[in-house]
């Protein structure tokens, strides 16, 4: 486990994305990232945005968790992405929750089958970037959700903060290269504090991915 302090959000931000880029440029072939929403990171695929050297061709995009709305809906995470960043990407190299014409369950499982397909012989996923709720939640993985204890299926479905949502799984967060908590704001200090600590009745303190696990964070997260 790594820990980086960053003066404030965008210089976080302005890391996160260099950090990627290097990352993406070193790998030969297809370069998986699985995405998480909220400020924090919109932030840094705003930066990614302007690398007119990143390999947006080989780049494929999935998402760790979606809220179950509609894709123009201002709560999903697919148009916060596409608004920040993935109009540079192929429209084939993103891979979006299907949230209309479906049911969660449906969706859940049409996701997996695809994560499945897509599977090479080394980790399914490059990078894996995920956040931090107050409550310690990650992705769409919440306190008391019967989902933490999944370990087969790569996807489920949750309710969790007045949405139904379909999330990534511990057996897919943890199958990746790079794992990296983006944290900042005071609000999350405890959480941060709690699972650093290794605090195992926090979500986020159960990521054990295969390769690299390491937080960004900003000062007051780390006050």
């Amino acid at each position: 486990m790594n820990v980086e302090t960053f003066a404030d959000p965008g210089a976080l931000a302005a890391h996160v994305a260099q950090w990627l880029s290097g990352l993406a440029r070193a790998k030969q072939g297809p370069f998986n990232v699985a995405l998480s929403g909220g400020s924090t990171p919109r932030a840094a695929y705003e930066r990614l945005a302007r690398d007119d050297g990143f390999p947006w061709d080989r780049a494929r995009w999935f998402f760790g968790d979606e809220r179950f709305v509609p894709p123009d809906d201002g709560q999903s995470n697919y148009r916060m992405a596409r608004e920040a960043m993935l109009y540079r990407a192929p429209e084939k190299n993103v891979y979006p929750v299907q949230t209309v014409g479906v049911t969660a369950q449906a969706a859940a499982l049409a996701y997996e089958a695809e994560l499945k397909a897509l599977r090479g012989d080394g980790p399914l996923f490059d990078v894996t970037l995920l956040g931090l709720g107050p409550d310690g939640h990650t992705a769409s993985l919440f306190p008391g959700s019967p989902m933490i204890d999944e370990r087969t299926r790569l996807t489920g479905v949750v309710e969790g903060l007045g949405r139904t949502r379909v999330t990534l799984t511990y057996p897919a967060l943890d199958d990746s290269d790079h794992v990296a908590f983006l944290v900042t704001g005071a609000e999350k200090r405890d959480a941060l504090r709690r699972v650093l600590s290794g605090d195992m009745s926090l979500p986020a303190s159960r990521i054990r991915p295969k390769g690299e696990l390491v937080f960004f964070v900003d000062r007051e997260a780390a006050a």
